[in-house]
């Protein structure tokens, strides 16, 4: 999960689509991809975030499939959604966004569909990585990393470790001006939705209304918000408890700890995808397979510390740094229990609001 992932699922217009409903199957009219064809007379054009794959990658793929690959960065899924969505050939093949954005993108018809025979890696990723509701059976999505959200704490400057959203919300005494909410739509409002019961993709204007309500109640008493520096404040001590995306808690430190309070949290997931709009269709499919690599694949579960879908990849990391990081240690079935993020479509501007009125207040 990277910085900056509010929901703007409705730049891709179309209506609100149903969390609970089957999700659309990609366009019937993909193009027929040659599964014999000369890699090298092709190219592939990427678009990812900072960071999240291996700098010394298009020297890899060069090796490997004997293509060139370029690869361009964007900060958030908005950045990214916004050129996709801008209505011309932006030249990427593969784009890297997370799982609602891939759903919009899909439903937009921007997406060529997943063809599995291009992709015989697949076969490494976790059944369970065919069960996530904004793609079920990975149809027009690949997914390359999934997480959860807590409570990432100071273990030593917290008299009772946090069990609940509700000590994020109504910290203790110990903890009070001391503890940092996100700022991105979603998950800004996660832990008020799952205090109160709710579902993280409600639509309910009067759900909405009472999260506003428990949000605006807990803002006098936090540090502020924060999505990317939660982390040096722990170490600091400057926090001692804030709402995290389980790879980014720290807890390779001492007295760091990371925990899914007991109202339950999100399932996110972060995506590749291919534009329909590709020239080179046959090479994005290849470079997604070698991307789902055991070798190539473990490398964003040993840098990064986010989890990757891929049991191969997973089952050849180092046990001692799965040891010493509580979060790499969490089970396909245990991440499934988390609630996953969908698009909203129209009704994502919902949480635009809410997040637009929380902060500014």
């Amino acid at each position: 999960m990277v910085v900056g992932l509010a929901l703007a699922a409705s730049a891709c217009g179309g209506e609100a689509a149903d969390p609970t409903a089957a999700v659309p199957a990609a366009s019937a009219s993909s193009a027929q991809l040659n599964p014999n064809a000369d890699l090298s007379k092709q190219s592939v054009a990427i678009s990812v975030w900072p960071g999240y794959t291996p700098e010394d990658l298009p020297a890899k793929v060069k090796a490997k499939l004997g293509l060139d690959l370029k690869v361009a960065l964007h900060d958030t899924n908005e950045i990214i959604m916004a050129k996709l969505t801008a209505g011309s050939d932006t030249g990427f093949d593969v784009a890297f966004v997370s799982g609602q954005y891939a759903q919009a993108l899909n439903e937009a018809g921007l997406l060529e569909p997943i063809h599995p025979e291009l992709i015989p890696n697949l076969a490494n990723l976790y059944p369970e990585a065919k069960e996530l509701a904004y793609d079920k059976g990975n149809t027009f999505s690949v997914p390359y990393t999934w997480g959860t959200t807590g409570i990432c704490y100071r273990s030593d400057l917290v008299k009772t470790p946090p069990t609940s959203w509700n000590d994020i919300l109504n910290p203790p005494a110990e903890a009070l001006k001391k503890v940092t909410m996100m700022t991105t739509e979603r998950w800004l409002a996660l832990p008020a939705i799952k205090a109160l019961g709710y579902s993280v993709n409600t639509r309910s204007e009067d759900e909405i209304a009472k999260v506003k309500a428990k949000l605006l109640e807990a803002k006098p008493k936090l540090l502020g918000y924060d999505d990317t520096t939660f982390g040096d404040k722990l170490k600091s001590g400057e926090a001692v408890m804030v709402e995290a995306w389980d790879g980014w808690c720290p807890t390779t430190e001492k007295n760091i700890k990371f925990v899914v309070p007991k109202e339950g949290s999100d399932l996110w997931v972060d995506t590749m995808v291919v534009l329909k709009t590709s020239k080179n269709k046959e090479a994005a499919h290849a470079f997604i397979n070698y991307i789902l690599d055991p070798e190539i694949h473990g490398w964003a579960a040993e840098t990064i510390l986010y989890k990757v879908p891929n049991k191969a990849a997973m089952d050849s990391i180092d046990p001692a740094l799965k040891a010493a990081n509580a979060p790499l240690q969490m089970t396909p079935s245990q991440l499934l229990e988390g609630e996953s993020i969908v698009d909203l479509g129209e009704d994502s501007v919902k949480f635009t609001r809410l997040a637009t009125e929380v902060s500014a207040k």
